[in-house]
C-alpha cells in the first residue's frame, strides 16, 4: 500500500550520489523517492518488473527501448502500455503503490483512458492529485493537462468547485493544471490570449491561507503576463484594492515581479 506518511528519509540532489542500497530498493519499489534526481534515476523496466511481474516482456522490451526519451514521454510511454494491458483496474493497483513513480504510473493511466468525460477523469485523478508524495502530485496535473485543456470550458466549470475544497493540493491542482504556460507541458493558447477565462478558479483563491496554492496562482498570473500584462496588472490591482489580507498582497507581490 502507498506509504502515506511524509518522507523522512534526505535525498541527494545528483543522481551520482544516489547510494547502491537506495537505488536498488527505488528500482524495486520498496520507497519512495525524496528528491527529483532520485525519480529521475529509476529504472523503469525494473521497476515495472518488480510492480508488475506478470507484465508481458514485450511491454517491458518497449521500456527499455524507450530509455533514453525524457522523463515526461516515459512516463507517458508507461502509462499508456499499463492501461492497456490491465484497464481501469490497473489504476487503482498502481495508485495503492508504495512507489511514488508507479503512482504516477497511475496518473498516465487515468490520462490513457480516452472514453471518460471531465468530470469522470477529474474523479479518477483526485486521490493523486491529493497524494502525499510531491512527485505524484506533480504527475497527476501534468497526465491530464492536455484532455483539460482540450474541454476547456467544462474543465475551468469543475475545478472551480476544487477551488473551494478543504485540501490544499487539490485546490493547488485547480489553478496549476491550467496554467498558461505550465512547466514540462504545452503552452494553453486560449488562456495566453484571454486568461480572463479561468477567473472562476482564480477569483476564489486570491486570499489563500496556502502558500502552497499562493505560490501557484501568482505562477499562474506570472504567466498570462508573458502575453497580457496588463490584464495581470488590473486584476492584481482589484485583488488588492481595500484587501490588507497578507496572502493576496504576497500572491500579487510574486505575480508582478516581472512586470515593474
Amino acid at each position: 500500500m502507498a506509504n502515506k506518511k511524509s518522507i523522512s528519509r534526505k535525498g541527494v540532489s545528483r543522481r551520482a550520489d544516489i547510494p547502491p542500497s537506495i537505488r536498488k530498493q527505488l528500482n524495486e519499489g520498496l520507497i519512495e523517492t525524496a528528491t527529483l534526481a532520485e525519480g529521475l534515476a529509476i529504472d523503469f523496466a525494473t521497476l515495472l518488473r518488480s510492480s508488475h511481474p506478470k507484465l508481458k516482456s514485450q511491454i517491458i522490451d518497449q521500456i527499455e527501448s524507450a530509455s533514453s526519451d525524457g522523463i515526461v514521454k516515459r512516463m507517458a510511454l508507461v502509462g499508456s502500455l499499463l492501461f492497456e494491458q490491465y484497464g481501469p483496474k490497473g489504476i487503482i493497483r498502481c495508485q495503492s503503490h508504495t512507489s511514488d513513480t508507479v503512482r504516477g504510473w497511475a496518473c498516465y493511466m487515468v490520462a490513457a483512458h480516452t472514453d471518460w468525460k471531465t468530470e469522470d477523469r477529474l474523479l479518477a485523478i483526485r486521490p493523486l492529485a491529493d497524494d502525499d508524495h510531491f512527485g505524484v502530485r506533480e504527475w497527476a496535473w501534468i497526465a491530464v493537462r492536455p484532455q483539460l485543456a482540450s474541454d476547456l470550458d467544462r474543465s475551468i466549470e469543475h475545478l472551480a468547485e476544487w477551488a473551494h475544497l478543504p485540501s490544499e493540493r487539490l485546490r493547488r491542482f485547480a489553478s496549476e493544471s491550467l496554467r498558461p504556460r505550465g512547466v514540462w507541458c504545452s503552452h494553453i493558447p486560449e488562456l495566453k490570449e484571454n486568461p480572463g477565462l479561468a477567473l472562476p478558479i482564480l477569483d476564489p483563491l486570491r486570499a489563500d491561507p496556502s502558500k502552497y496554492v499562493q505560490d501557484s496562482v501568482a505562477n499562474w498570473l506570472n504567466d498570462a503576463g508573458k502575453s497580457k500584462p496588463d490584464w495581470v496588472k488590473a486584476t492584481c490591482n482589484r485583488w488588492m484594492k481595500g484587501s490588507s489580507d497578507p496572502a493576496t498582497q504576497r500572491i500579487c507581490h510574486r505575480a508582478l515581479r516581472n512586470l515593474r
